[in-house]
């Protein structure tokens, strides 16, 4: 997804869905999904990482003006994206010799499950720890972020499987 039109579509696709869709389901009380965070594993790897966190961060800005949450989205997925190389490093064994020619629909379903897992923890652990904010409510923190997190995975990769064309 290199085409610079496609990856504003995603901004606005992922910021609608987000706004308006999934901010309006809270399963069981209190899972909800946040699949907004696919515009981090999506966008396309380059050397200059400045716009890459900005658009990151207005992203979560976005949300946060919508979902009136005072900046918690925009520090969690700014924090992902600042760390999203390293575990691709991990992952997939890139250099930044590779990042021109990676695409992440190219690697085998191990790598990008154990990469979009951990980023996704990553972020809803971040959030949810922001969101509560006190160590009383630690085992709250645990219980949100391992549910939100399955039932983000689940949109994701049924969503991945529906739309990928098959080769």
């Amino acid at each position: 997804m290199n085409n610079p039109f496609k990856m504003v579509t995603l901004f606005f696709l992922l910021l609608f869905l987000q706004v308006f869709v999934l901010n309006n389901i809270l399963f069981l009380g209190f899972i909800n999904p946040y699949l907004y965070i696919v515009f981090v594993f999506l966008y396309p790897l380059k050397e200059n990482r400045f716009p890459f966190l900005f658009y990151s961060f207005l992203l979560g800005l976005s949300v946060d003006f919508f979902s009136d949450s005072g900046g918690i989205h925009a520090f969690s997925i700014l924090c992902i994206s600042y760390i999203r190389l390293f575990f691709i490093r991990i992952y997939f064994r890139k250099i930044p010799a590779d990042y021109p020619f990676f695409k992440l629909k190219s690697e085998s379903f191990g790598k990008i499950f154990n990469y979009v897992v951990t980023l996704t923890i990553i972020h809803h652990l971040i959030y949810f720890s922001f969101a509560n904010f006190s160590f009383y409510n630690f085992s709250n923190v645990l219980l949100n972020t391992i549910y939100s997190s399955i039932f983000t995975l689940l949109l994701y990769f049924l969503g991945t499987y529906i739309f990928t064309k098959s080769e």
